[in-house]
């Protein structure tokens, strides 16, 4: 359990979309705030494809969502350590877990930052730092705004996310899509893409 009033709260890609209402909830929940439009958990959506789209948007990807998080992370390790109670909040997608070809840049980027999110968690709790990993679909911010498909509130999604690290979850899976992927990854690639198995 980790109570957020009274702590301070770094968010990145706080100037719009679902970090704009992370970082409101904080502040209403009793935190200090600092608002950054840094890349951590920025979002970055080139729609690049691994085999035709351009090299430089599939590094934009990669740079954004796993370098970005990296780097951040190991900027703030030390001040985090020097705290009782501190956490991270790494915002995935159910992309991390399942790739769609025509935006296969952002999947992959995804998948790394999963993967690395669940480095870091097992490094940073040595400290006492809990990593959590909140894992959506669609939310209805600009990134999302060309998207044909059902979208999440991000306020909602920002709840549910402080509800979540105030519990001390360590995995927050957020919509209906990202539970129903998240229940067939033990299929493996004959569940995930039954058109090629």
């Amino acid at each position: 359990m980790m109570e957020i009033t009274g702590k301070t709260a770094l968010v990145t890609g706080a100037n719009r979309g679902f970090g704009r209402h992370l970082a409101a909830q904080l502040r209403d929940r009793g935190a200090t705030v600092y608002a950054a439009a840094l890349i951590n958990n920025a979002g970055s959506g080139t729609g690049a494809s691994l085999l035709t789209g351009d090299l430089a948007d599939i590094r934009l990807e990669m740079d954004t969502h796993f370098h970005g998080t990296l780097a951040v992370t190991r900027a703030f390790a030390p001040q985090l350590a020097g705290h009782e109670q501190s956490a991270v909040l790494n915002v995935l997608s159910v992309l991390s877990w399942v790739s769609l070809p025509d935006i296969g840049a952002y999947s992959a980027a995804k998948t790394a930052e999963w993967s690395l999110t669940n480095a870091l968690r097992v490094e940073l709790a040595r400290q006492g730092t809990r990593v959590t990993s909140l894992h959506v679909g669609y939310m209805d911010t600009d990134m999302a705004r060309n998207v044909d498909a059902p979208k999440a509130d991000p306020a909602d999604i920002a709840r549910m996310a402080l509800d979540g690290i105030e519990a001390g979850d360590t995995e927050i899976v957020a919509d209906e899509i990202s539970k129903q992927v998240l229940a067939g990854l033990s299929a493996g690639v004959r569940g995930l893409y039954p058109q090629v198995a």
